[in-house]
């Protein structure tokens, strides 16, 4: 009877983790399911790389879904393709198998290279995705992903045995959807991946459009894509409509993420994003990234846009938002808008200007910019500034343990007709806001190239740190001009250390890891500055290929606050293991760098060590701190 008992266990279990073996027929019409009938082994791991794995319950061949030449079919019958991007190849056919078994077709591919060439080939329903992959990690090609076009919403589900809850934060911050712990039972990992699929087609099914196409609302918040909205407005330009277009930021969204998490940050911007959404209705707005918004006003009266923009900037901060048991907080935006009508060739011109013009925004009491055409405002005083004399400062970091290199932070000023010299804090703002960032940026890097240039053969090898926006980075033809320039002149790579301020690296992340990566390969360092530790600021150490990191000016007086010097002693250790390292800034006096060397930095900056001049002439070799 015990005998009997057990079996019937053992058979009830099985049947609990595997699902009927005909599961897979209700895909399939009668004459797919008998010329289905034969033996199937396992899709093999980057095809013939595989050899056949255990028998599993019969599978449909993938040739029996397609005609020949026509595409994958989309329907709501269809079966479901998922991709399977794991490089563990025992890990791999497991999932394979048990979505075989389940009746989905599940392709496996094994590193991060080529996974975009086989979403566009087979679109995939659904990625498996594991998080440590030779290369690019897979939260790094999950952002990637996202921005590619039709693939916001591509499901992305994690399988990892990776136990770190911050982790996992870190992944769904990528754009995941979901995240499977190792080891996972096979009934968990079908619902989980069944489940999102279903809901995937089911949000399809209800955009108009073609098959295919991509959703013209977020699943998750009923709101336009953005997708969506930058098609809507290049129809507008298009057609020569009249109207406006509004770009909203949400003040201090680094200081609101620090204090409350991710999560409850992300959920604060999503009531910001309805309300603003309610106060536009009936127009199109969509979130464009952490803390901006886009708002499409097609039709709307041009002579009304200011008006409106003060509107949207007074229902955002009217009204407190809860955010976290019964904690409320008032928001504070600023808005830039620009008249459709404003002679723009394309959407990205269009997004650019009222983007800049919110730049503008910020300077203003009423926190609300009107955009001017560039032509018109060359006469105002923001683009005279920016009609100086270049005349960089330099600043030596200094080994704390002594070295052999001369290593200098290249300082922005500008130099007026009055002779009045204005600091990088006076000069960039009016660069931004008047378009002019990337110029002035590639004017104080080639003034940076032509000094490496003139030392590279000097006794003493010399580095320089050169900071740069993110707005520059981004664009492909700056990172083309920087690598033929460096060729070019056959300057040692290493000796330019690109220098990026961690709020711009929090809020453009993808941006600065394609450029990071692309550089990086080419011996280019880089340096995050005004370094402010915290779980996204981490992340980012082992994001980047970083070989320095600058902490914010607030740890030079840490010697007068022991929470202060446990943080900074926090952030070297975790630095020191992600293989870069510090740099203390703005020390002042011996009491600042002592406090600064027994934290453990490994370089020192600031006014007490020599402070900035027009001369490269530091005694590095006889420096003693």
């Amino acid at each position: 009877m015990a005998v009997q008992d057990n079996a019937v266990a053992s058979t009830r279990a099985t049947r609990a983790e595997t699902p009927p073996a005909d599961h897979w027929q209700r895909w399939a019409s009668a004459e797919a399911v008998a010329s289905a009938r034969a033996p199937s082994n396992v899709v093999p791991l980057n095809a013939g790389t595989a050899a056949p794995a255990a028998p599993t319950p019969p599978v449909l061949p993938p040739a029996q879904w397609q005609d020949d030449g026509a595409q994958l079919p989309l329907g709501s019958e269809a079966p479901y393709r998922v991709l399977i991007v794991e490089d563990d190849r025992s890990q791999a056919l497991f999932a394979q198998s048990v979505l075989h078994g389940a009746g989905m077709e599940a392709i496996v591919h094994s590193e991060a290279e080529g996974v975009q060439q086989v979403i566009t080939e087979q679109r995939p329903d659904l990625i498996l995705m594991d998080l440590h992959l030779p290369g690019l990690d897979g939260m790094r090609l999950t952002a990637l992903i996202r921005q590619q076009p039709g693939q916001q919403l591509l499901p992305i589900v994690f399988l990892s045995g990776d136990p770190d809850p911050e982790r996992q934060f870190e992944v769904l911050d990528s754009g995941a959807d979901d995240f499977l712990s190792k080891p996972i039972r096979p009934r968990h990992l079908i619902a989980a991946v069944s489940n999102r699929i279903r809901r995937a087609r089911a949000q399809a099914a209800m955009q108009p459009g073609a098959q295919g196409a991509p959703a013209m609302n977020n699943p998750e918040t009923g709101l336009p894509t953005r997708h969506h909205v930058m098609q809507q407005l290049s129809g507008a330009l298009a057609h020569g409509e009249h109207g406006g277009l509004f770009f909203i930021e949400v003040a201090s969204a680094l200081g609101l993420r620090e204090r409350y998490g991710y999560a409850a940050f992300e959920r604060l911007m999503v009531q910001a994003a309805q309300r603003l959404a309610d106060s536009a209705h009936p127009h199109l707005l969509a979130r464009l990234n952490d803390n901006s918004f886009l708002v499409l006003a097609r039709g709307l009266d041009e002579d009304t846009l200011d008006a409106m923009a003060h509107q949207l900037r007074d229902e955002l901060s009217s009204r407190a938002f809860v955010i976290r048991d019964e904690e409320s907080v008032h928001l504070r935006g600023v808005v830039g808008h620009a008249q459709l009508s404003g002679g723009f060739s394309d959407a990205g011109t269009a997004l650019e200007a009222v983007e800049r013009t919110t730049l503008q925004a910020r300077l203003l009491p009423s926190g609300v910019a009107a955009h001017v055409r560039r032509e018109d405002v060359a006469a105002q005083e923001h683009l005279a500034m920016l009609e100086g004399q270049l005349e960089p400062a330099y600043q030596p970091i200094v080994a704390v343990a002594g070295g052999n290199t001369a290593q200098y932070q290249v300082l922005l000023r500008l130099r007026q007709a009055d002779g009045s010299v204005l600091n990088a804090g006076q000069v960039i703002p009016a660069a931004e806001a008047a378009g002019r960032i990337a110029d002035l940026d590639q004017q104080v890097l080639d003034h940076a190239l032509g000094l490496l240039d003139l030392y590279q053969h000097a006794t003493q090898p010399l580095s320089l740190f050169v900071s740069q926006s993110l707005r520059t980075l981004a664009r492909d033809a700056f990172a083309d001009w920087l690598l033929e320039t460096l060729q070019q002149r056959n300057l040692p790579s290493s000796a330019l250390v690109i220098d990026v301020r961690l709020p711009d690296a929090l809020i453009h992340t993808v941006t600065l890891q394609q450029f990071c990566t692309r550089m990086s390969a080419a011996g280019v360092r880089f340096c995050l500055s005004q370094f402010e530790p915290g779980s996204e600021a981490n992340a980012l150490l082992n994001q980047l290929p970083l070989a320095f990191v600058r902490m914010a000016a607030r740890f030079s007086s840490s010697h007068a606050n022991q929470q202060t010097r446990d943080e900074l002693r926090a952030a070297i250790d975790a630095a020191h293991r992600a293989g870069a390292m510090i740099i203390g800034q703005q020390i002042e006096d011996p009491q600042a760098a002592a406090a600064m060397w027994m934290g453990g930095v490994d370089f020192i900056q600031g006014n007490m060590v020599q402070s900035a001049g027009s001369e490269l002439n530091f005694d590095f070799h006889n420096a003693v701190l």
